[in-house]
């Protein structure tokens, strides 16, 4: 099999009276896998830095900017969402206790862009600024963001992650709370740092790329990520304690990462593995000594055969959320004494709803439940867990005290707790109502009403204002398989199904994420305006479990797009929307949803908008962040994987002469996650594909990257120009540009 390279077009397209300059000439490269040959005519856009690419997409950053600001209604979905944000009050997010009972958390402030960490001395202390990125951004010239942080036990240290214009990777700074004075120069390299420190305070373990890190292929740059110790006392952050090369016979791939920190009232060391994307964990314990000295002897917990997807510790146990034999998960406990999985009981057996998460509390272990849409809060008393085994008369899990707390309402429940205080900070909210946490003091008794609910306000409340009357529908969709996918439609209440409704359909379907209820302003302004705002649960995800993740990835990965095409086609039939009403939307791993939907079934779709997406899966392993996604998608080495993935491109999947959907691809060109030339690769091919017959535009952030960091004026610019550009593509009144 081959697959034909498409005859170059010259000509610059126009579109709302601007010119967008030609794809770049086909440079074919042609590669065999398996026996089949496959063409890749844009493998030069991989090269961001060469001149003529850099020339290239500034050229289409400056078309599509210039287009989008011919649409006359873009401003007026900015100005709604400006003014929903304003009035919507401040936003607390990543809240975090320490054993002292200090308060941590970010809060982006009414009218501000971004947000900013601050802490207070117990929740009623006065609240004090700690570390403002906005101040940063004015000094540098540059956007900054917190990427994350991690106080000491005492509260009186902190950890921070500081990364500049969207970029994942960027420097820890390590404060004294008190002064806000840094205890040592920024610690470079840092992605995703997961610090965790010493029970007393004296140092941290981090993670950490390697030196020269940027000068490696792209496929190497991310691999061996290292954990390192940081000792305060000598404030040395080079001590490199684990990665997978320096303890090679423990066999595990370039792409592991290990974390390792202290386990609670022992002198051991634990070490949790993560396999890149791979939900399964695999578990070491090490003396901690000698983990210091670099002379571990780690030995096995368990691997991923045990198909553990979290783990946590306390009351004297480490606590796992397993999916072995049970796709809707399953909790178990092993004592910290008899860290062997054989010796491991049963806390929760898998039930109809499925265990979405758990954490443990002062004087119990959390849990959460997906009922439905809804999510249940269950407690089990660490009287009951310990009591587990001290008598043989019954099952393990009869003699458990599940606890299901009656909540103050109902939706989509996460929580925090910490194993130094009893109470709890539980977060509720819907499609339809906005987030509203609560902190949760339970009482001595096996009664699920046994505790009060105290609203939290760590900013004064506000409720948002809505110019509609807003409902949330949830139905089950028949798949191309008759496999029934739950699918979420937000929409007016007085909304008539006579298939003229702007719909957008968005979709992930990966990793076993699941899009949770929770209320968007973004989602809300479409809604009002009179748009219907669809999301399909699509397979690949985990709305139904670890099985319906399994039904959507390596080789049945086309279950994902193939379900979105049935969401389409569901909508479509029952009057929601029409195939020119119909726009689609997914990010990141959406790509695959979004664009295998569009070169499928092309006539399901007026426009289509895929944000940092993966497109081209042949050679997604050979992007920065490719190999530890193999677990996902499989790796063209393999012969089914192989096959799989071809059959996932979108890239390759575009035909010649086929009339597509208008498509604007969103990039942050600082992606470590999505290098932006997935984005380069497709537009240019589906460009040429049509020559001009509908648009292909490539909206590039020079300022953002994968997502996070992006400030709260970027999210609201990039939510405005894919809204209006699909209501110009879908012919609504008052998005049309002016004819020239």
């Amino acid at each position: 099999m081959s697959f034909a390279v498409f005859a170059q077009s010259n000509k610059a397209f126009h579109f709302a009276g601007i010119d967008v300059p030609p794809p770049l000439a086909a440079q074919n490269v042609q590669d065999v896998y398996w026996g089949v040959a496959v063409n890749d005519p844009y493998r030069f856009l991989e090269q961001v830095k060469d001149p003529a690419v850099v020339n290239w997409m500034k050229g289409q950053a400056e078309a599509t900017e210039s287009i989008l600001k011919q649409i006359p209604g873009r401003a007026s979905i900015l100005a709604s969402l400006k003014e929903k944000d304003s009035v919507g009050g401040s936003v607390i997010s990543a809240i975090t206790r320490t054993e002292s009972g200090r308060w941590f958390y970010l809060k982006r402030e009414q009218g501000q862009s971004q947000a900013k960490l601050v802490w207070r001395d117990g929740v009623a202390g006065e609240e004090r600024l700690l570390v403002d990125p906005v101040a940063v951004t004015k000094e540098k010239g540059r956007p900054h963001a917190i990427q994350s942080f991690h106080p000491s036990p005492d509260g009186k240290l902190l950890a921070y992650g500081m990364h500049a214009s969207g970029s994942e990777i960027g420097h820890m700074h390590v404060i004294e709370v008190a002064t806000s004075k840094s205890l040592l120069p920024p610690i470079d390299r840092v992605r995703f740092a997961g610090a965790s420190w010493r029970k007393n305070g004296s140092g941290l373990f981090f993670s950490r790329l390697r030196p020269g890190f940027e000068s490696m292929r792209s496929t190497e740059r991310f691999a061996d990520t290292g954990r390192y110790y940081l000792d305060l006392n000598q404030t040395n952050p080079d001590k490199l304690i684990f990665s997978a090369s320096m303890y090679a016979e423990l066999k595990l791939p370039s792409f592991a990462t290990g974390y390792v920190q202290e386990l609670p009232g022992t002198d051991l060391a634990g070490m949790v593995v993560n396999f890149g994307v791979d939900r399964r964990l695999a578990m070491y314990v090490a003396n901690l000594d000698d983990v210091m000295n670099g002379k571990a002897k780690w030995r096995e917990v368990f691997n991923q055969s045990a198909d553990i997807r979290e783990v946590d510790m306390g009351h004297g146990n480490v606590y796992l959320r397993s999916a072995l034999d049970a796709p809707r998960f399953k909790i178990l406990k092993l004592k910290l004494t008899q860290l062997d999985l054989k010796s491991a009981e049963t806390l929760l057996p898998e039930s109809e709803g499925v265990l979405r998460a758990m954490t443990v509390s002062q004087d119990s272990l959390i849990v959460t439940r997906r009922e439905g849409v809804n999510t249940a809060l269950l407690r089990l008393p660490v009287a009951s867990i310990n009591g587990l085994g001290s008598s043989s008369s019954s099952s393990s899990a009869n003699k458990i005290d599940v606890q299901k707390v009656s909540l103050p309402l109902e939706g989509n429940v996460t929580v925090v707790g910490s194993i130094d205080h009893p109470d709890l900070i539980v977060a509720v909210s819907s499609w339809t109502q906005s987030l509203r946490r609560y902190v949760f003091t339970p009482t001595a008794s096996s009664n699920s009403n046994a505790g009060q609910f105290v609203r939290l306000n760590l900013a004064p409340p506000v409720e948002p204002v809505q110019r509609a009357e807003i409902v949330a529908r949830e139905v089950m969709v028949p798949s191309h398989d008759g496999v029934r996918v739950p699918v979420s439609i937000i929409m007016r209440k007085d909304a008539v199904l006579n298939g003229k409704n702007p719909t957008i359909l968005y979709g992930y379907g990966a990793y076993g994420t699941t899009e949770e209820p929770a209320r968007s302003n973004g989602v809300m302004a479409w809604v009002e305006r009179g748009g219907i705002y669809v999301y399909a649960h699509v397979r690949g995800g985990g709305a139904l479990g670890s099985q319906w993740h399994e039904a959507g990835h390596k080789t049945t990965k086309f279950n994902t797009w193939k379900d979105g095409i049935a969401a389409a086609e569901w909508l479509i039939a029952n009057g929601y929307t029409s195939a020119a009403k119909l726009g689609i939307y997914g990010g990141s791993a959406g790509g695959i949803f979004v664009g295998r939907a569009i070169t499928e079934r092309p006539d399901l779709f007026a426009v289509a908008v895929p944000s940092v997406p993966v497109l081209d899966m042949v050679r997604s392993e050979q992007r920065a962040n490719g190999v530890a996604n193999i677990p996902e998608y499989g790796t063209v080495k393999v012969e089914p994987e192989f096959h799989a993935l071809l059959r996932n491109s979108s890239y390759h999947a575009v035909k010649e002469g086929v009339r597509y959907p208008a498509t604007m691809l969103m990039h942050g060109v600082n992606d470590s996650r999505v290098d932006v030339w997935q984005s380069l690769k497709f537009a240019s091919q589906l460009a040429n594909a049509q020559k001009g017959a509908q648009p292909v535009l490539l909206r590039l952030d020079y300022e953002a990257g994968h997502g996070s960091g992006s400030s709260a004026e970027q999210a609201m610019q990039r939510t405005a120009e894919f809204q209006a550009f699909m209501l110009w593509q879908m012919g609504e009144s008052g998005f049309q540009p002016e004819r020239k």
